[in-house]
């Protein structure tokens, strides 16, 4: 079959690979749609060093289901599905516990960080086993159901944040996790959501998706301005979606007494934190991985429009125009948001 590879560090090819194994709990999935993630740019540069080449890329992707395993018997041949981009492995105390983000033996599709190499979904075809499997409602295109996986982020993070009906909620930073994240925190209460970044085009998306005050970060002093909007109070949660000393400052300064601050970026590994302000104002910080089982309800959200992807896609490519938008989105492209890489056009 046809996958878009990783030869070397910034080195995309379109060639023939392997078909993928279809063990006995397993579905094979012919991939419709597969979005292209920050953590496939960083991957491509080889930053991370969980992407060494050789490797297909791609966790966020839907299709349709063309083979199944002999112990499969819950899923017809032209199932629409999506699935979730982490294998865990169901048998340590996390996973048995119900926390399998946090599994000890987790595997991310298309990563490979020398414990594993598993290789995803930029490709015609992927094999997955059944039980991260989910199915979709015919009336969920492929394209938005490929961005499953980042709902699911945000949500996650929503549902980790002690958010309150009435609740002021501040996310900083609007990116693509930023910008599902004003509409989780939404959908989880917040009456009054504030988004902060430094773009005004992502600020603008950001009102469009619901958020009721935008502020530029470098232009207000934003968590004066959150006091304001409060009353002198101060927002009662924060979801800070960077991962950067600045803005988890920011997050935790515009936080009330008492205040919830959960962190969902995490670009530098290790940043400076306002302890003081954390101890003496008795915040609670909450990290936040990935998702936890919470795809069904992300589908559900997304089905029904209390979440939308539309507006996050910016471009629809082919395998074959892969390796040319890696190099645009690593030179660095804002008015890119979501790419998505479609295997089966031309």
């Amino acid at each position: 079959m046809k996958a878009l590879l990783l030869t070397e560090y910034k080195n995309m090819q379109v060639t023939d690979v392997d078909e993928p194994e279809v063990g006995p709990d397993d579905v094979l999935v012919q991939v419709e749609a597969c979005g292209i993630c920050g953590s496939d740019i960083h991957g491509y540069d080889g930053s991370t060093g969980r992407r060494i080449p050789p490797l297909v890329m791609g966790h966020e992707a839907a299709g349709v289901v063309v083979q199944v395993g002999e112990n499969v018997n819950d899923l017809e041949l032209g199932a629409r599905v999506t699935f979730d981009s982490m294998v865990s492995c169901g048998n340590c105390d996390f996973c048995r516990e119900g926390h399998g983000n946090l599994c000890d033996n987790r595997m991310v599709l298309g990563v490979s960080c020398g414990d594993y190499r598993r290789h995803g979904a930029f490709a015609e075809r992927i094999s997955v086993p059944r039980r991260i499997v989910y199915r979709l409602p015919d009336t969920l295109p492929f394209e938005h159901a490929a961005l499953v996986e980042a709902v699911s982020v945000a949500v996650h993070a929503a549902e980790v944040t002690p958010i309150k009906l009435g609740d002021t909620a501040v996310v900083v930073g609007a990116g693509m996790i930023g910008l599902l994240a004003v509409q989780a925190v939404r959908a989880a209460g917040a009456t009054q959501v504030i988004a902060v970044d430094l773009n005004d085009k992502r600020l603008e998306t950001a009102g469009a998706l619901g958020a009721d005050v935008l502020l530029r970060a470098d232009q207000v002093d934003v968590p004066a301005k959150v006091r304001e909007l409060t009353g002198g109070r101060g927002a009662d949660v924060a979801l800070e979606v960077v991962g950067a000393t600045p803005t988890v400052k920011t997050a935790i300064e515009s936080v009330r007494k008492g205040g919830s601050v959960t962190l969902v970026g995490n670009v530098s590994p290790t940043i400076e934190l306002p302890l003081q302000s954390v101890v003496t104002r008795e915040i609670r910080l909450q990290g936040t991985c990935g998702c936890n089982g919470e795809y069904p309800q992300c589908i559900d959200l997304m089905n029904r429009g209390v979440i939308n992807v539309e507006p996050l896609i910016t471009a629809k490519i082919s395998l074959a125009d892969g390796p040319k938008w890696f190099d645009r989105l690593h030179a660095g492209d804002a008015e890119q948001m979501k790419v998505l890489v479609c295997p089966r056009s031309e």
